[in-house]
């Protein structure tokens, strides 16, 4: 039985690999369109073995976990800020609703102008894609926070710093979760799209690098190089989310 389920997760997976070798080998469409799974395999072989490959996944991966991590270290500081004091956050809402609704990659031209073609341009727009998903996330935890355990808390005299401390970052940290869990997928996303406009080296100019060339295969083994990195990311965050949950209920109900 659990087996079965297994595969049924699967199934979609599956069963695209399926249709895809069975309308390669019977050509219900060009290969210059569409390689068969075995080029897809040897193009992968071959980008491997030449480290191709792992030379554009690292350089993608450090330019991702660069950026985020200076999303993290500005995102959830000023989201806790914004939620604790509303008044704060509503001299800045506009502004960031504003910045909010327009894509990273509508601002790769202009960042170029500014920074050039090197790393900064494509950090900068990696913070700016990821860095809402964290903010509103750890804002909406912050204020959130059950104001029957913030009196709790005052009950027993608890200063304003163990009030913080012990029930307002607890309670928030989920949605802190789930907001980077979000971010890193953005990540991700605008990465790709920013390596394909001004890189020389990543996934994104790998992939351009293969259609210019006219080399589909090496388009795909990029698309699912990103699909899999990004499938990664997102399990971990997703561990880490289910651990903290877990934990946080087996607290719960030892206090009850």
């Amino acid at each position: 039985m659990v087996m079965v389920f297994k595969l049924k997760k699967h199934l979609v997976v599956i069963m695209t690999l399926i249709i895809w070798s069975i309308g390669s080998m019977l050509k219900w469409w060009n290969p210059y369109i569409l390689p068969t799974p075995k080029e897809v395999i040897v193009s992968a072989g071959e980008l491997i073995k030449s480290g191709a490959l792992i030379k554009h996944i690292a350089i993608s991966t450090l330019r991702v976990f660069e950026g985020f991590f200076i999303t993290i270290c500005l995102a959830i500081p000023l989201g806790i800020l914004f939620g604790v004091n509303k008044s704060i956050y509503g001299y800045f809402k506009n502004l960031l609703g504003f910045l909010r609704h327009t894509p990273p990659l509508a601002l790769v031209p202009l960042l170029i102008l500014w920074f050039g073609i090197g790393e900064k341009s494509k950090i900068i727009i990696i913070v700016l894609a990821s860095f809402f998903p964290v903010l509103l996330n750890t804002i909406n935890g912050v204020e959130g926070c059950s104001k029957k355990l913030i009196e709790v808390g005052q009950t027993f005299n608890f200063s304003k710093i163990s009030i913080f401390k012990k029930i307002i970052i607890p309670w928030a940290l989920p949605n802190i979760l789930v907001g980077m869990r979000l971010g890193i997928g953005y990540s991700w996303r605008a990465i790709i799209g920013a390596e394909m406009v001004a890189a020389s080296s990543g996934l994104g100019y790998l992939i351009l690098d293969g259609q210019q060339l006219s080399r589909s295969a090496v388009v795909i083994v990029g698309i699912l190089s990103i699909g899999i990195l990004g499938c990664l990311c997102d399990w971990i965050f997703g561990l880490l989310t289910n651990k903290f949950n877990y934990a946080q209920e087996v607290n719960n109900n030892e206090g009850v």
